[in-house]
């Protein structure tokens, strides 16, 4: 069984996929470097080229390819986007949000454009958090609220909603 991290961008999924790894003796995969690697580019400069909806077939396509067991699967922060995509993470594994305040995530994404992070023409990203907020409740199992949480404390609570 898997376990699939889903929440915005900045919410921690990467980092915090990565310590849970390590706490549960599981494997590592972050969707964002499987899809750099299938593209031989990096997210921002993806998006650049193929825009919004090339670059939302290239993650759907490459979270379509991962076949994987004992893994924590950290997505991109767009991959909600594709009903597909999180039909095939959720036949796979347990589908854990990491959810983060507006206020918090706002403070936390300084770097948008490095960061590669999907926005369409004119999306504030305001709008962004309003509209994913519903995706990511719909297809999460397990919601965490990261508020006042270090990231060991979001894995323990994360340890804590498996075990039950």
């Amino acid at each position: 069984m898997n376990i699939v991290l889903i929440g915005m961008p900045a919410s921690g999924k990467s980092t915090v996929g990565v310590i849970l790894a390590k706490v549960l003796g599981m494997n590592f995969i972050d969707t964002d470097l499987v899809i750099q690697n299938r593209e031989d580019s990096i997210l921002c400069e993806i998006i650049e080229a193929k825009g919004v909806e090339g670059f939302l077939k290239c993650e759907e396509d490459a979270v379509l390819s991962i076949d994987t067991d004992n893994s924590i699967i950290a997505t991109g922060g767009s991959v909600v986007y594709s009903e597909k995509g999180m039909k095939h993470l959720s036949e796979n594994g347990k589908v854990v949000y990491l959810k983060v305040e507006k206020d918090e995530l706002f403070s936390r994404l300084k770097n948008i454009n490095e960061r590669g992070v999907v926005l369409r023409d004119g999306e504030s990203l305001e709008e962004m958090y309003d509209e994913r907020s519903v995706l990511y409740d719909k297809y999460a199992e397990i919601a965490i609220d990261e508020a006042n949480s270090s990231i060991e404390e979001t894995v323990a609570k994360i340890c804590d909603n498996l075990n039950k």
